[in-house]
């Protein structure tokens, strides 16, 4: 099912209460700022949704919202995970059902090593993956794994966020623009990694104005617009409609 900006009202749009990630008519706040005004949508287990708009449309606002940190701040609306209530959860406590934010800042600890990062982000349970396990499926982390997380590529550090996600208890990845000042060569090393992750079975959203490269890696998409929805369909009907990535991604 598809809408555009025309029909964009979502109070049409019925969520699938039995959907693994449902999303019922959310809206959200930055102090008085309306900022997200009424998304709605599911997602299946497994798959990659890519979140898109311009700047300023409300896509990192919205992420925020679906896990639940304190700015912006959710007012009204539903937001289940496996059948769990997220939204009348706190951030840690978003966290601990399997919600797993990687910011744009990545939030790593630059005077830690990778493998001193890895243990920080197991010390609150439920703990995810051995550190092992993580150094099997990341071997650069493994080689650098005494290395202090600052002296890092910006591609290194990526991954080694996307490696502290796994290191918790995770059923729902969010991604805030993890290509943002990456050379080309290196967007294509996360990609692998991001395929890598689908592979394992988690769900995963990602937020990224690179918006032909999220494309191309995501199942479906989300294409927010003044915090509202302008479309939802897969990753391949917006590829094949230039009027619409024009219109809402400038592309």
């Amino acid at each position: 099912m598809t809408n555009t900006i025309e029909e964009r009202q979502d109070k049409a749009f019925e969520t699938n209460p039995d959907a693994f990630f449902s999303v019922r008519d959310i809206h959200a706040y930055y102090g008085e700022s309306y900022i997200v005004q009424g998304i709605s949508f599911d997602m299946p287990e497994g798959e990659i949704l890519a979140l898109l708009g311009r700047n300023g449309a409300g896509k990192t606002s919205t992420l925020r919202a679906l896990a639940r940190v304190d700015d912006p701040a959710l007012q009204s609306g539903e937001i289940y995970l496996g059948g769990q209530a997220i939204h009348e959860m706190r951030a840690f406590e978003a966290a601990r059902a399997g919600i797993q934010l990687v910011p744009e800042d990545r939030r790593i600890i630059g005077g830690l090593s990778v493998e001193e990062n890895l243990v920080l982000a197991q010390i609150a349970p439920p703990k995810g993956w051995e550190i092992e396990r993580i150094y099997e499926h990341f071997p650069r982390l493994a080689e650098r794994r005494k290395q202090e997380a600052i002296t890092l590529s910006g591609g290194e550090q990526q991954m080694l966020a996307v490696a502290r996600a796994l290191a918790r208890d995770i059923k729902l990845l969010f991604l805030d623009e993890p290509y943002e000042g990456l050379a080309p060569v290196i967007v294509q090393e996360i990609e692998e990694i991001l395929v890598h992750v689908k592979s394992l079975g988690i769900t995963t959203i990602i937020v990224e104005q690179n918006a032909v490269a999220a494309l191309q890696l995501a199942d479906t998409a989300l294409i927010v617009d003044m915090g509202q929805v302008a479309f939802r369909g897969t990753a391949q009907e917006v590829l094949d409609n230039k009027e619409l990535r024009h219109e809402y991604l400038a592309i």
